[in-house]
């Protein structure tokens, strides 16, 4: 071997240990977003991870969080202090209730089985990237809590004397408390939760979670809780009376069924002991949730399933390395990315079973099965960072819900754990898999997803689910407030424009397979939103099916989610230019660019502008579109980033949104952003960091490293872009001339 190429494996050696041995984790802050109804949890949760062991401590009487939010849709709220256990089913940034069951929480002195009377408050919280920490005070006692994929793991240190563990099936922020449970020995209990109904509004999508709980101190007594008085029933004979409508049953070793179970541990320890417990979760069956628990926990100490969760954090977020920028530059980065890697997240066990969608029945796959597709948010932006930096996943997602298509006969809109939630308008799936292949990240059933995203855009004699007033629609060009004002549909200029999207989506897809009739038709039915653009006042405005503009119209009516006609979640200035997929086109609706450029600056100088909702969070890059005024791209965008999201538990601008809020940090401070669904291209800003480094997965991209380096002046303008060395046109870049750049440089003035 030649001393060259000697050093140059060497110093390639030296480089790849250095940044192998960089501690990425030092970088998340998982206290960010706990609070301002950013929805997320400081809890300990593997990437990707199906169980989550979380602080639970958003019910507890006078809380001003219960308060104010009407319901609760956390699990943890930085501001409040009453905690009453650990849950490990959990949902992170989504703004509406469910899941947060099976709650193991550690007492000592005499038993108490109410949670408002047994919870305590935290002190000395620590949290990193697969690992909690709290003293819980009213016990004297310290929590440690750690997760692998499918199971949890926590350390409780008790003082001397008695102690208990306590499991309770009743609490959760689901609204539904069946349950079974069994003690089968002093030691381990079995059993079973129904969870379900998201945002309290389908009964009929409940189901169970499956667990078993291991702990690794033999109890001195066991027993199986019930607070409410049975009516009937043969378990109604086993109880004996306990603080009127609360019943224990000691040494109950066989299944017991019912509402607001639990069980006690109970121990009488003779001097300060460590106990573990060990919690592993499954979707199929108890059989299964054991399996998981012995696969990847059992005779596993809890510091070594901790060093495990950090190396896995570590490699994934190690993907992307930033240098330059402060501390809390890398924190509010770092802990972005760390928020997009926890949904969607695996729903198959180790032995790849997984329940199906709809049925529940038991099928398995080879690969992952995801779950956790709040796509009405995860379209604008999620998933391209998925498919740019993690393919792999990305296309595990998407054959996932081809699988939903599969089982159901329909592609996913809000599926959570196999039930379809049917939350928020439009039609996201057809965006999401259309903008994966377009990207080139196309490596599965082409036809089976074309005819899949075909099917949800036309009307179905028994009702189409996912595309309500699907026939208005296509006969005027846009959904008829009359619709909407019969109750048929919510939100009839946000649904319009949603199909808007899901179309241009279609007909891209289409031309990209040589269908040029489709093509056709979906574009011209894309193109249907200048049909609902008011040439007077220049909103796209609720119109009747005569072609008449429905009369009662205020643009500033339905922010901070206001009801009103018209909109879901915002009003008609935070919709009012979410055409991305044709931004020229809406450029002529308005009369030319002065007048559009003039209704952006007014968006944004007359505070209508939500940072906190997705209608309107590309707007910031809409600037580039315009010569002359690509500077405010940059400006608005790191003005934004710096005021809504920062280092501090208050720090999401609002809902994450199942990492969708976190998505838009991550690209903005690397200075690109994929500005329009099913556009495989990015807009490109000034990074907030000098370099930027992806390691592109070269299986699918041919390229194992592109960077983004920001260089020049000190000023936010930018004076030239540069691609592998040469100057680049406009501001904009294709996702494959991207992919295929090792460089990509952002010189300043």
């Amino acid at each position: 071997m030649n001393l060259r190429k000697f050093y140059s494996i060497a110093i390639a050696c030296l480089i790849s240990s250095i940044v192998s041995a960089q501690d990425y984790t030092n970088y998340v802050n998982p206290f960010i977003g706990t609070t301002n109804y950013g929805a997320t949890n400081p809890g300990a949760i593997a990437p990707r991870g199906m169980v989550s062991v979380v602080p639970f401590n958003t019910s507890g009487g006078e809380t001003s969080f219960e308060k104010d939010s009407g319901w609760l849709s956390q699990v943890y709220e930085y501001t409040n202090t009453f905690f009453t256990g650990f849950s490990h089913v959990n949902l992170s940034g989504v703004g509406c209730p469910d899941l947060g069951a099976v709650i193991v929480m550690p007492t000592t002195g005499d038993v108490n089985i109410h949670p408002m009377e047994y919870g305590s408050s935290l002190s000395d919280q620590k949290a990193q990237a697969g690992l909690y920490e709290a003293h819980i005070d009213k016990y004297d006692v310290d929590a440690k809590v750690t997760a692998t994929q499918r199971a949890g793991i926590s350390k409780f240190s008790f003082p001397a004397g008695k102690a208990n563990l306590l499991l309770n099936l009743g609490q959760a922020l689901s609204n539904e408390s069946g349950a079974m449970v069994k003690v089968v020995n002093n030691q381990e209990i079995e059993g079973m939760r129904m969870v379900g109904s998201f945002c309290y509004n389908n009964p009929k999508t409940v189901y169970p979670v499956y667990f078993v709980m291991k702990v690794n101190k033999k109890a001195d007594q066991t027993a199986v809780w019930q607070q409410h008085k049975l009516n009937e029933g043969p378990e109604a004979a086993w109880m004996e009376a306990y603080n009127g409508q609360q019943r224990i049953i000691e040494d109950a070793y066989y299944p017991i069924i019912g509402d607001s179970l639990g069980t006690i541990f109970s121990y009488d320890f003779a001097e300060p002991t460590e106990v573990e417990v060990k919690v592993g979760i499954s979707y199929v069956s108890i059989e299964n949730a054991r399996k998981n628990l012995d696969a990847e926990v059992a005779n596993i100490s809890f510091d070594e399933v901790a060093k495990r969760a950090k190396d896995n954090w570590n490699d994934v977020l190690s993907t992307i390395q930033v240098e330059g920028g402060t501390e809390d530059e890398k924190t509010v980065f770092y802990t972005a990315l760390y928020h997009t890697m926890i949904h969607p997240n695996i729903m198959s066990d180790v032995n790849g079973e997984y329940p199906e969608a709809k049925t529940r029945k038991t099928r398995h796959t080879d690969g992952d099965r995801y779950t956790v597709f709040s796509l009405w948010d995860t379209y604008r932006n999620l998933h391209q960072l998925m498919t740019l930096a993690y393919p792999e996943q990305q296309l595990n997602m998407v054959n996932t819900m081809l699988d939903i298509y599969d089982e159901t006969g329909w592609l996913p809109k809000w599926e959570l754990n196999g039930t379809e939630t049917f939350t928020m308008v439009g039609d996201p799936a057809a965006i999401v898999v259309a903008d994966t292949y377009l990207r080139g990240l196309n490596q599965f059933d082409e036809n089976k997803a074309f005819e899949a995203i075909m099917k949800s855009a036309y009307p179905v004699e028994s009702g189409n689910p996912f595309r309500p007033s699907i026939e208005s629609y296509i006969e005027n060009g846009y959904v008829a407030v009359d619709e909407e004002l019969e109750g048929k549909l919510w939100a009839s200029v946000s649904t319009s424009q949603e199909y808007y999207v899901a179309d241009f989506g279609i007909a891209q897809f289409a031309k990209s397979l040589g269908k040029d009739e489709i093509y056709k038709e979906f574009t011209n039915r894309a193109n249907g939103y200048k049909k609902l653009v008011d040439p007077e006042t220049k909103f796209l405005r609720p119109r009747h099916a005569d072609g008449k503009w429905y009369a009662d119209f205020n643009p500033l009516s339905g922010a901070n989610f206001e009801h009103t006609v018209g909109y879901a979640e915002g009003n008609a200035y935070q919709y009012n230019l979410m055409v991305a997929q044709d931004i020229p086109g809406l450029i002529k609706s308005f009369g030319g660019k002065k007048a559009f450029v003039n209704r952006l600056d007014e968006i944004f100088e007359k505070d209508q502008f939500d940072m906190a909702n997705e209608p309107d969070m590309n707007y910031p890059f809409i600037y580039n579109y315009i010569k002359g005024q690509e500077h405010k791209a940059t400006e608005k965008v790191h003005e934004l980033r710096k005021k809504y999201f920062t280092n501090q538990p208050d720090g999401i601008a609002g809902n994450d949104d199942t990492g969708t809020m976190s998505a838009w940090v991550v690209f903005s401070m690397m200075g690109i952003y994929p500005d329009a669904p099913a556009v495989p291209q990015y807009t490109i800003t000034v990074p907030e960091f000098d370099e930027v480094t992806i390691h592109l997965d070269k299986k699918f991209w041919n390229n194992d490293q592109l960077v983004i380096k920001k260089t020049g002046g000190k000023t936010n303008k930018i004076k030239a872009i540069k691609v592998d060395g040469k100057t680049h046109k406009g501001y904009f870049i294709s996702h494959k001339d991207l992919v295929s750049a090792k460089t990509l440089e952002i010189v300043t003035y």
